[in-house]
């Protein structure tokens, strides 16, 4: 059965002419936007952070969380389709970019983890690994000898992302690039690993 999405209410409506218009409109929307932007990301650092009252650095950082979402949302209009009302579709702007600027900021002065600290993760996996999950120890097994396999590019940034935690906005200052080079490092890098994996019979699980 073919569903057929909701057709925007009429406020969410309104804020998409008013976005899309010009003059005075536009400017008093975008405004509006930007406040209702500039809460959302004040909760959601609070929360994160556990802060119990407002500071001038979490504060500086709910403004640069409100303006990259607003500049998304201005960017992307033409991506909203009314699922929900366009108020709850902007706050979820706000709420990833204050979530991606804390957990830049928790990594402030700290040193990235090394290569070889990812592997000792791995291998720690594959011993601690009870006799019993025979799969699991074979699969961590093959993913340590197929991940050599991969470039040193792929294989450095598949292991800080995924076996060092480190949040690709941090990974991707440090290296000088951007989030899109590094997607699609981390993209072809798994690409190449699970087909090795696949041509052993064996699923990548493990990085899926």
């Amino acid at each position: 059965m073919t569903t057929v999405a909701a057709a925007p209410d009429v406020e969410s409506l309104s804020w998409v002419e008013s976005l899309c218009g010009t003059g005075p409109g536009r400017e008093d929307a975008v405004r509006r936007l930007h406040e209702l932007l500039l809460r959302a990301a004040r909760t959601e650092i609070g929360r994160r952070t556990g802060a119990g009252a407002r500071t001038r650095e979490l504060d500086d950082l709910a403004v640069q969380a409100a303006d990259d979402a607003l500049v998304a949302i201005l960017g992307g209009l033409h991506s909203y389709r009314g699922a929900s009302r366009f108020t709850t579709w902007a706050y979820k702007f706000a709420l990833l970019e204050a979530a991606a600027l804390v957990r830049k900021r928790s990594w402030h002065g700290r040193e990235l983890p090394l290569e070889a600290d990812g592997w000792a993760r791995l291998s720690d996996e594959r011993t601690g690994c009870p006799a019993g999950h025979a799969e699991t120890t074979e699969l961590i097994d093959a993913v340590c000898d197929e991940i050599g396999t991969l470039t040193p590019d792929q294989r450095s940034v598949l292991i800080a992302l995924t076996l060092n935690d480190v949040p690709i906005d941090v990974l991707a200052e440090r290296r000088g690039t951007t989030r899109g080079a590094l997607y699609k490092t981390l993209h072809d890098g798994r690409g190449k690993l699970r087909a090795r994996l696949a041509e052993a019979g064996l699923q990548g699980r493990l990085l899926a």
